[in-house]
């Protein structure tokens, strides 16, 4: 049997695991793995400037097709303490990453040994598992259980922890006789799924809910076909958006109290029957829960039994991994059709178009400074069916899924349940990285992009392209709008006047300079006829330089975006909607007038 180091065999269960990419930053602690990285081949590997970052690019790289697993890799104590945000982003919305750090010799972990830290304790609640391996003959077992349950049921991160003298251990491993487990998802039965139709069949206004669990299944395509065959119209969640296009006229709008449509919820509250997949009822996508259920019956299909009944009580709960199930949904529906035995949907979902073309908010603005709506109405102009957006949370975010558009899975990239700022571009580094070749478009309030601005030297180094939206109004835009409710405003204001850009007034931070610094490109946007051509400019630059390109906009300091504090029936249009078509130019339907 071949002899090999322990790190050195993880090295090679990886690359039959799939991986072709990591990243990480190198330390004394995880040295021997760096070793046998380098020894082996196989794996590129991106430096990160930060080890959170690390963990994010790892992320945006597992989220950005259908099959990757993302690693990420740090040293021993602090660098997995701070891979921990990422490792919780990833267990909130069903990511698989494996975090892989180093960790002082075995002998000494009890003696409070430099950088010795018990992180396999502190990773186990915002990880599927957490473990040190304390004998060497135990890591390939650890790696190999590692993928299986990072691909079985639930998606979900794992962290394996190395102590170093297990890492240099020489062990008998033969990578040849090496085999994945085989991967386990429950599966609906045929009777589970034609109860699910009959009940669909005898409402009157039924929605499908397709969530982010659709994605993770790869199973858009069987969503789109069991929607069209029944004619029922489809809101997609914020982490399912782009499973069936924005322009399909099934498409019935993002539903909740803030990144969502005016018709949408409009739709939603019209409806007698949701049939959600791979969805979990977040908390701002439903609102209030009397609201949201009243009057309509609910059938939930998740992957994870324990999210069944979990937010309310569905009528009929369906464990099952999604495309399993929408594998039968389409078998029955099929069958129902040649019958003659589906009922016709298409007053109702004509009824949701209408809305659609009805119910809008406005973009067009030519204020001076800009408003954000009106980066967002751009970026449609300039940003094409096939761009990725990446982006995490605050206004901007809010904003941006209620006025972008998107027509592909995988094509927005959204941190949804945790929501760290930061994350927008070490995240966008890995989507890059996996789509190398694609328009990976970035969006950030200045807060966010602030956070970890440092991950820009990671895309001058690696010569990793993207477009960065950057809009900046110098305020903590949400946590400002939420203050609102307590009538203060206060630590929430980022002005001041910098005293080696006095032309920034008291916008404070000169992002062009900080990026410029940092090896990459930037362009800085104060009007709005400016907007499109810098857009332009960004695309050309990040293909003749290969680095990422900020656009920065300068907008006005206070704008409140549309969202409810309690329910999907209350939602505060802060700003002007839509009275006429030249309100919202680039609406995916043009605004009808009664």
């Amino acid at each position: 049997m071949p002899r090999m180091t322990a790190a050195r065999a993880a090295v090679e269960i990886l690359k039959r695991e799939g991986v072709s990419n990591a990243f990480g930053v190198p330390g004394a602690a995880i040295n021997p793995f760096y070793a046998a990285l380098k020894a082996s081949g196989g794996v590129q590997h991106t430096l990160a400037r930060h080890v959170e970052g690390a963990s994010h690019m790892a992320e945006g790289y597992t989220r950005a097709k259908a099959g990757n697993i993302g690693v990420c890799i740090g040293t021993s104590g602090p660098a997995g303490t701070d891979m921990i945000t990422g490792l919780y982003s990833a267990i909130a919305d069903s990511i698989p990453i494996l975090c892989i750090t180093g960790q002082a010799p075995t002998a000494v972990l009890h003696k409070e040994d430099f950088q010795a830290v018990d992180i396999a304790s502190i990773a186990k609640p915002v990880t599927k598992a957490a473990t040190t391996v304390l004998e060497a003959a135990q890591v390939p077992g650890v790696f190999q259980q590692a993928f299986h349950l990072m691909r079985t049921g639930r998606p979900g991160p794992v962290l394996i922890d190395l102590p170093i003298d297990v890492q240099l251990t020489e062990i008998e491993f033969d990578p040849e006789l090496y085999e994945p487990l085989p991967v386990h998802k429950p599966a609906a039965t045929r009777k589970q799924i034609e109860r699910a139709v009959e009940l669909l069949n005898a409402s009157e206004r039924p929605l499908l809910v397709a969530g982010g669990g659709i994605i993770n299944a790869d199973a858009s395509e069987l969503l789109v076909e069991f929607a069209e065959l029944t004619g029922v119209p489809v809101v997609p969640t914020l982490m399912g958006w782009g499973i069936l296009p924005d322009d399909h006229e099934l498409n019935a709008g993002m539903v909740g109290l803030q990144t969502s449509h005016r018709y949408g919820n409009a739709n939603f509250l019209e409806s007698d029957f949701v049939l959600g997949i791979g969805n979990r009822w977040a908390n701002r996508h439903t609102g209030k829960l009397d609201v949201y259920t009243q009057g309509r019956t609910f059938v939930h299909v998740d992957i994870e039994p324990t999210q069944l009944g979990k937010i309310f009580a569905p009528d009929l709960g369906i464990a099952s991994d999604a495309k399993a199930a929408l594998e039968l949904f389409v078998e029955v529906a099929r069958e129902l059709k040649a019958a003659g035995k589906l009922t016709d949907r298409s007053a109702w979902a004509a009824s949701t178009q209408e809305r659609k073309a009805t119910l809008q908010r406005r973009t067009h603005f030519d204020n001076v400074p800009l408003k954000p709506q009106r980066v967002y109405e751009e970026m449609n102009r300039a940003f094409g069916p096939e761009t990725r957006y990446v982006t995490t949370i605050g206004l901007s975010q809010i904003a941006g899924a209620q006025m972008l558009h998107v027509y592909k899975p995988r094509h927005w990239i959204n941190c949804g349940q945790a929501g760290p700022l930061g994350w927008t571009i070490p995240a966008a580094l890995g989507v890059a990285t996996a789509d190398p070749e694609g328009t990976v478009v970035a969006l950030s309030g200045d807060y966010d992009f602030q956070f970890m601005l440092e991950e820009l030297a990671v895309g001058a180094q690696h010569r990793i392209p993207y477009v960065h939206v950057l809009v900046n109004n110098s305020y903590l835009g949400l946590i400002r709008q939420a203050q609102r409710n307590f009538d203060i405003d206060f630590q929430v204001n980022l002005e001041f006047e910098n005293l080696n850009s006095p032309e920034l007034g008291v916008y404070g931070v000169d992002h062009v300079k900080v990026v410029e610094g940092l090896g990459c490109k930037a362009i800085r946007v104060t009007e709005p006829d400016q907007l499109l051509p810098a857009f332009e400019e960004a695309k050309k630059l990040a293909a003749e330089f290969r680095v990422p390109v900020v656009v920065e906009a300068i907008l006005e300091r206070v704008t409140n975006i549309a969202m409810s504090g309690t329910d999907i029936a209350s939602v505060n249009e802060f700003e002007d909607i839509a009275t006429d078509p030249s309100h919202a130019p680039t609406a995916i339907r043009p605004l009808t007038v009664s």
